[in-house]
């Protein structure tokens, strides 16, 4: 951790102090070019070849390792997360909210998401996770992505909003659409201000959930049915900040809805495909997963908690493959990090992938094994250790959502079908890392077991 600066007086002597310290190492041959070329080999080789903290380019630097990740996520001050230009909130002549309304907002929005709000829902996720399972197509190779998607939006947007959730859902998947087009690949970085063709498309679908979703707010206050969902966190009066402007509700719902199933899928397809080059592991998924009952709305939270393995392999899944593999932050000041200088102003990456592949955190980092997540050792507690989620004050306020929805979904597969790879020598698919690590155009075949 950062060390007291109490003994020194004065800026000039803290400055002293920052200007004696190195920079961090620079990769040889690093470079944006090569970056984006393989970002995974680059990211695996500045670590090994640089340690904690390294170099791309000037101003830019890599955290690689699990303590420094953890220490720039818990220092949101120092190290804040830049604002997200993917929902931004919509231009109002008047009536816009504040920047604090907007803050109470995302407040409220984490109660409905906290884990004791998702344990107390459990039966209302476990029925879309079995009916995929159910209507999976045996017997023939089924890209999976475009598949489950689908399935983890309805069940991301009925927990969000429970029985108005089939009205949003169309809107919903508009969202995600131009979230597809904003984050594309492509040669022109274009100015936040440039209302590229993306951009006008992202605005429009935002006006359209904006716009179905502001007759069920007012309906929902107006009766007084506020309703147990996320939602209906947001639309009760805080004894901090009161009754929450409607414009502030509607304004932090568009990102974290379509998150809600994102995230999740580019997860499901790496856990799928661990499921099918490990058989044994999935057996002992599916031994586990016959004591949930059979009516998938009667699944409740001490049935999700009879799954440790399963949980375990999700948890394994995520190390070794984090879907938010790469996360940005930038240095408000000049700083210290792993006994290196980070200037003002720099873009710092913390790398979840590389960090848990950190071999003074886990023994074995790069095999798969899900039962280090049973053992005493195994906490995902523990500092560094785990950070598929990130850490710190901005932390995924989805995590204990996904971590059920992919829990519950792992568990109705396994039970239900070996999954297998098509036959041949190349991998069925094309890892992809640009704005999250997915398994594009992977294809599995499912066979229901005996």
């Amino acid at each position: 951790m950062l060390p007291a600066m109490s003994a020194w007086t004065g800026t000039s002597a803290r400055g002293d102090l920052m200007g004696r310290m190195n920079e961090p190492p620079r990769l040889p041959e690093g470079s944006f070019a090569a970056w984006s070329r393989d970002r995974l080999a680059l990211a695996r080789r500045g670590a090994d070849e640089c340690g904690d903290v390294w170099q791309l380019e000037p101003g830019t630097y890599v955290v690689a390792t699990a303590g420094p990740c953890e220490e720039v996520l818990h220092r949101a001050q120092d190290f804040p997360k830049p604002p997200s230009p993917l929902f931004p909130p919509l231009k109002r002549a008047d009536s816009a909210p504040t920047p604090e309304e907007h803050s109470h907002a995302r407040a409220a929005r984490m109660r409905g998401l906290r884990p004791q709000a998702v344990a107390a829902r459990i039966g209302e996720i476990a029925p879309g996770t079995a009916r995929f399972a159910d209507q999976w197509p045996a017997g023939r190779d089924v890209e999976i992505l475009p598949v489950v998607r689908p399935v983890l939006a309805e069940v991301g947007v009925r927990y969000l909003f429970s029985e108005d959730a089939p009205a949003l859902l169309p809107f919903a998947w508009q969202l995600f659409v131009a979230r597809e087009l904003l984050v594309r690949p492509s040669r022109w970085v274009w100015p936040r201000w440039v209302p590229t063709s993306a951009r006008r498309f992202r605005t429009r679908q935002q006006v359209a959930f904006t716009n179905a979703l502001r007759p069920i707010v007012r309906r929902r206050r107006s009766s007084g049915r506020l309703g147990d969902d996320a939602l209906g966190h947001m639309l009760r009066p805080s004894s901090r900040y009161g009754l929450l402007p409607e414009e502030a509700v509607l304004d932090t719902l568009p990102g974290i809805t379509v998150a809600t199933f994102e995230t999740p899928s580019r997860a499901a397809g790496w856990i799928m495909l661990h499921l099918a080059r490990y058989p044994r592991a999935a057996d002992r998924i599916a031994a586990e997963a016959s004591s949930l009952p059979t009516d998938p709305a009667a699944t409740t939270s001490t049935h999700l908690d009879s799954l440790p393995y399963t949980q375990a392999l999700v948890r394994e899944v995520l190390r070794l493959h984090p879907p938010s593999w790469l996360l940005t932050r930038r240095a408000t000041q000049q700083t210290r990090l792993a006994d290196y200088t980070i200037d003002a102003g720099s873009t710092v990456l913390v790398c979840p992938y590389t960090a848990h592949r950190d071999a003074r955190e886990h023994s074995e980092p790069d095999r798969f094994r899900p039962e280090r997540w049973l053992d005493d050792s195994g906490s995902p507690a523990k500092p560094g250790v785990f950070l598929a989620f990130g850490t710190g004050p901005h932390g995924c306020e989805g995590a204990a959502l996904a971590m059920a929805m992919l829990t519950l979904l792992t568990a109705q597969i396994a039970r239900r079908y070996h999954l297998s790879e098509p036959p041949g020598p190349e991998p069925s698919y094309q890892v992809t890392t640009f704005e999250g690590l997915a398994t594009a155009g992977l294809r599995l075949r499912a066979t229901v077991r005996g």
